[in-house]
């Protein structure tokens, strides 16, 4: 029976409801290294895969985990059940084939070895406003993430992952012209830093961070052969004054921190950019109408799952926090996705 227009429709709720199952269908593919696999054999059969991968369900269980990825886009098929010969999709194949640089599934990766089963937990979050990660054992979860070389390389390239467009997008987007220095605060692997260089050869660019990450960032600027023109500097952002530069970026560090910290951090950023200068803040920004940018409300929650306290914003929000500490002006400038560059000019 064909639906009605405004008649009452399940479709909705079911697909949001169930979306974790197709969530972690792709998850799972991610972390068999399935499309990575699919890019080097280029096409195989589902047996193929099943025994490459080692699996031990039955063989209709195999096609359907296949079937289920090719219905959503992520799989090319040819044949059908024990006749079908499985390839990456477009996207796959230059998103999520670990040996491409355009590889993105860090963010995936820390997705399912994380944050799947702290979600679980969204409920009693809400209900007690406090984390539902690793400090519920009273762990500060920077600390945890840092104290531990493997765990800070997945984070770094989980962050490297879900910014590499928005980055790209600045680089382009945003008028460096007359732009001379670009200190990254909380620059991690050193990614925003190698690619605005890359776009702005005659710009120099500093990544800073905690002493931890340094050895990452490291490798991310001789992978762009630009040790020349970006430098890796480490300080803490909580007890150090931020280098001196023409612009201040910080790509989704605000959002971990309560509204005193922002204003904190901010106020920093200020301090160390000369009349003219401007803070870049990249993150999912909220519309203002709040009923729009799905992902930015589901980031802030992720917030409340990873730090309590911390939460996404809205351009009204940093106008706000910005004009309070003096800078003049703002404005938004779209990235790829739901994510913006909020900036301010001092």
């Amino acid at each position: 029976m064909e639906h009605q227009p405004n008649q009452p429709t399940p479709e909705k709720i079911m697909q949001i409801g169930s979306g974790f199952w197709a969530s972690k269908i792709l998850l799972s593919a991610i972390k068999f290294q399935l499309f990575t696999i699919l890019a080097e054999q280029k096409t195989m059969t589902a047996n193929q895969i099943k025994s490459l991968l080692g699996f031990k369900c039955s063989d209709r269980h195999t096609f359907d985990f296949l079937d289920a990825l090719t219905s959503f886009g992520f799989l090319n098929r040819d044949g059908i059940l024990e006749t079908a010969n499985y390839s990456n999709s477009i996207n796959t194949d230059f998103f999520l084939d670990k040996n491409k640089q355009s590889y993105i599934g860090g963010i995936l990766e820390m997705l399912n070895n994380r944050l799947y089963s702290f979600w679980g937990n969204l409920e009693n979050g809400l209900l007690t406003g406090q984390p539902q990660n690793e400090a519920k054992n009273g762990d500060n979860i920077f600390e945890k993430i840092y104290a531990d070389s493997d765990r800070l390389r997945e984070f770094v390239h989980a962050m490297s992952g879900i910014q590499m467009g928005n980055f790209m997008a600045l680089a382009h987007g945003f008028d460096f012209s007359n732009v001379n220095s670009l200190v990254d605060v909380g620059g991690s692997g050193g990614l925003l830093s190698s690619t605005v260089a890359k776009y702005n050869p005659h710009m120099n660019c500093t990544t800073w961070d905690l002493p931890q990450v340094s050895p990452i960032a490291i490798d991310t600027i001789e992978k762009f052969q630009l040790q020349d023109r970006v430098k890796v500097k480490s300080g803490d952002f909580f007890k150090d004054p931020f280098p001196k530069a023409d612009i201040i970026t910080m790509g989704n560090v605000l959002h971990d921190w309560d509204e005193d910290t922002k204003m904190m951090l901010i106020q920093k950023a200020y301090d160390a950019i000369p009349e003219g200068g401007a803070l870049i803040a990249i993150e999912g920004i909220i519309d203002e109408n709040r009923n729009e940018n799905a992902f930015g409300l589901m980031m802030s929650l992720n917030m409340l799952i990873e730090t309590g306290t911390g939460f996404d914003y809205t351009l009204s929000d940093f106008s706000k926090w910005t004009k309070k500490t003096g800078f003049k002006s703002t404005t938004i400038l779209p990235l790829s996705g739901p994510t913006s560059a909020a900036i301010a000019y001092k």
